[in-house]
């Protein structure tokens, strides 16, 4: 799964790398440990334009009766995203990008109770770019003048090989070449799109192990991403 990430970059340098068109609302401060239900960046289409605009994470169906149920929805997983209630009609016509500079992911440890955080992030330090769904809803109780709410979810797919002595799951991180096609909202050819939720190549990947701080959602700082040695505390 991918449930903490880093989201460091500007909003100019997201536009730049993700060749956005329009910026639609400023990205929040520099994150360093995003956790579910925070604003975060996407990249989408609308209207044939690639936008820039923030979102909560932890993605609300559009028939779900409260806002809670995103709690549930920050991962997708790749196998089960054309047969899932909660994501095939956002898969077929609401496709994201969500920009991340690199996420976390748990360890177990023979011998430890807590598990080992390591931080992932690309060999070039550019952004990531994870594959993403988003989704619009709002209140019915309240009628059709509730206020809209936009969210997104994360799709996971099974770990390449740098990625699994330390998780079963990782996020789908889409080349560029794949940009196009993903973020095509005319493009309604499911089974092409799901040929690329696969794991990005680990030559492209560099990690290393960081201090369980991380585990503290108030915990929020660039110290977050300093290397720890594998049996700290």
């Amino acid at each position: 799964m991918c449930g903490r990430y880093v989201s460091v970059s500007s909003p100019t340098i997201l536009a730049e790398r993700f060749h956005v068109e329009e910026v639609r609302a400023k990205p929040a401060d520099p994150n360093y440990n995003v956790t579910p239900r925070a604003e975060v960046p996407v990249v989408a289409d609308s209207r044939g334009r690639r936008v820039l605009d923030v979102v909560r994470w932890g993605l609300v169906p559009s028939w779900a009766k409260d806002q809670s149920i995103g709690d549930r929805m920050i991962n997708a997983r790749a196998e089960r995203i054309q047969t899932s209630n909660a994501f095939k009609r956002a898969f077929e016509r609401r496709r994201c990008i969500v920009p991340a500079d690199g996420f976390y992911e748990w360890q177990p440890i023979e011998g430890r109770k807590q598990k080992q955080p390591w931080f992932i992030r690309r060999r070039d330090c550019e952004p990531l770019a994870f594959a993403g769904l988003w989704e619009i809803w709002h209140d019915r109780s309240l009628g059709d003048d509730a206020p809209r709410i936009r969210s997104c979810t994360i799709i996971t797919t099974e770990p390449n090989e740098v990625m699994r002595p330390i998780h079963d799951r990782m996020p789908v991180i889409l080349p560029e070449s794949a940009w196009d096609t993903w973020l095509d909202a005319e493009n309604r050819n499911v089974e092409s799109l799901a040929r690329l939720l696969v794991p990005l190549p680990s030559e492209e990947l560099e990690l290393w192990p960081v201090t369980t701080l991380v585990n503290k959602p108030a915990e929020n700082g660039p110290e977050l991403l300093e290397r720890a040695p594998v049996d700290s505390q």
